[in-house]
């Protein structure tokens, strides 16, 4: 599997959500841990898609400032501060990501500009952060809101 194969599996996991923000963490190409984004539905401001997927991830295999060392994150949009900060702690060694937070900002949805790759960047963590990974496909999630 590749990149486009892994977000399409987190698109399918957005459509599940109150919003659409889908996660799905990887292993060695294979997917550990699916999610979306339940804020509304939970009543919990920090229940978007990613940090559902590692919390259901440190709930299942436990936690440590690596306990996702060698893991991926797929998610259809670019990870908020909030989440880009979790995955730090977290340890993830690479995030992938659909559309963009300058996208989300310009069909009008409410973000905080700050890129992901800045949060990484200024960690402890050396986090791969590659984006626009079928971008087109993750934004008609939101076109249709």
């Amino acid at each position: 599997m590749n990149h486009e194969d892994f977000i399409r599996e987190a698109l399918i996991e957005a459509k599940k959500g109150d919003l659409p923000y889908g996660a799905v963490i990887v292993k060695g190409n294979k997917i550990v841990i699916r999610s979306y984004n339940t804020a509304q539905t939970d009543n919990d401001v920090s229940a978007h898609g990613e940090i559902n997927a590692l919390r259901a991830f440190t709930k299942k295999y436990g936690y440590s400032l690596d306990a996702l060392e060698n893991h991926t994150l797929y998610t259809t949009c670019e990870p908020c501060p909030m989440c880009a900060a979790a995955c730090v702690w977290a340890g993830v060694s690479q995030i992938v990501f659909g559309a963009s937070t300058e996208q989300l900002l310009d069909l009008g949805t409410k973000q905080i500009d700050l890129a992901c790759k800045t949060v990484v960047e200024k960690s402890f963590q050396n986090i791969e952060v590659i984006g626009g990974i079928m971008a087109d496909d993750c934004l008609k999630l939101f076109k249709q809101l």
